[in-house]
């Protein structure tokens, strides 16, 4: 207890010095939990909105089906067997067809993937069911946002499409964009266009097929035949890979800042016992042991991390609060990363991740602050009482 108060009494006393010291401290840890918490809130944001608008509980491939090659889509489609439309009645999976077109907006051209699925499905976000209000008309089409900026087309438009089906015949037939929907998730939406699957089915020759079919949260069924279940562990793995990627890019950032103040404290302490020697002569003749001093000045250096920690919590707390409940806006261009992400992100604290940066804060401070102390212990006590440089 008479280390604690001597250490803390010699702290405070050492007035400006100590407080900047502390407050490049503070900074470090207030931006380590700031910046966790806003990728952890970015990677549950993503997970949660991939999940409702593309995967659903996990996705059945055809064999050939590759989303990265998009010249195999052609024969990337296979028939809906018994078992299939068995649980597409349970609404455990909803089949989703997918075929290359070209669109001609405003007398340009552009490739665009071409995906059907039923009107009546509730497994995913996406708003089919305006399907059911246009049967027998134009052949309905919906598209995303970002679609429908890039393209300069709005709700009502009517669209020129041309496609090829399974025989490799082109046709094209004029559309009407019966929607157009707002989704974070840049892979249903950009350069896609949704049309109901019996529609696409006969369009392309593939009547009672689909490329893929999206299952339910509650779906335990695996493979079926040829068919592959990809889980959403698997089919989230990009995203896991990019927050990874991003935590272990900020760790510079935390390293830079923590050098930093773990620098001035270690300036600071290596200072003081040079300018306190007689001060530590003084302990040692009043019957201190020499491990007895060396434990005031190393807790003398990791008291500047409990200040740190309080003053951080002073400016910290109310600035993480304002941004979870107001969220932190994103530029629109990092849609280009293919991965989900919102205009704003809401912050994640969580409870682990504080702990983790506290006693990151606290044991760094303490390891950095007792090894200037060590030459302590080979002072003489009537050199020190002197002021004589060892």
């Amino acid at each position: 207890m008479l280390s604690l108060k001597l250490a803390f009494r010699n702290l405070l006393g050492a007035g400006l010095r100590t407080w900047l010291n502390v407050s490049v401290l503070s900074i470090a840890f207030v931006v380590m939990v700031l910046y966790n918490g806003m990728l952890d809130g970015w990677n549950r944001q993503a997970h949660e909105d991939t999940i409702v608008w593309e995967i659903g509980g996990g996705q059945l491939w055809h064999p050939l089906y590759d989303p990265f090659d998009p010249l195999g889509l052609q024969d990337a489609h296979g028939l809906i067997d018994d078992q299939m439309k068995k649980l597409i009645i349970q609404k455990q999976l909803v089949p989703v067809l997918i075929s290359q077109g070209s669109i001609f907006p405003h007398g340009r051209m552009q490739n665009v993937l071409l995906k059907g699925i039923q009107p009546e499905q509730d497994i995913l976000k996406l708003p089919a069911n305006i399907f059911v209000n246009h049967i027998g008309k134009e052949i309905p089409a919906i598209i995303g946002s970002r679609m429908a900026s890039f393209t300069n087309l709005k709700k009502g438009d009517h669209l020129l499409v041309r496609w090829r089906d399974k025989n490799g015949t082109f046709d094209a037939r004029e559309f009407n964009i019966v929607e157009i929907f707002q989704s974070n998730v840049p892979t249903i939406d950009n350069g896609q266009l949704w049309l109901p699957l019996n529609i696409l089915q006969e369009m392309t020759g593939m009547e009672n097929e689909t490329t893929i079919l999206v299952a339910s949260s509650g779906y335990k069924g695996g493979n079926i035949g040829e068919w592959q279940f990809k889980s959403p562990k698997y089919l989230l793995k990009e995203i896991d890979d990019i927050i990874k990627t991003k935590k272990a890019g900020s760790a510079i950032i935390y390293l830079l800042l923590l050098s930093i103040a773990l620098l001035a404290i270690f300036d600071t302490q290596v200072l003081s016992i040079f300018r306190r020697q007689k001060e530590i002569g003084t302990y040692i003749a009043l019957g201190m042991t020499r491990s007895q001093v060396v434990r005031i000045f190393t807790i003398e250096g990791a008291a500047h991390s409990i200040l740190a920690l309080a003053l951080g919590a002073v400016y910290g707390i109310p600035l993480l609060y304002f941004l979870q409940k107001n969220g932190i806006p994103m530029p629109r261009s990092l849609d280009s990363m293919g991965v989900a992400i919102a205009g704003k992100i809401i912050p994640v604290y969580a409870f682990s991740m504080v702990i983790i940066s506290i006693l990151l804060v606290v044991v760094s401070a303490t390891i950095v602050s007792y090894f200037p102390t060590r030459r302590i212990s080979r002072m003489k006590p009537t050199d020190a009482l002197k002021g004589k440089i060892q």
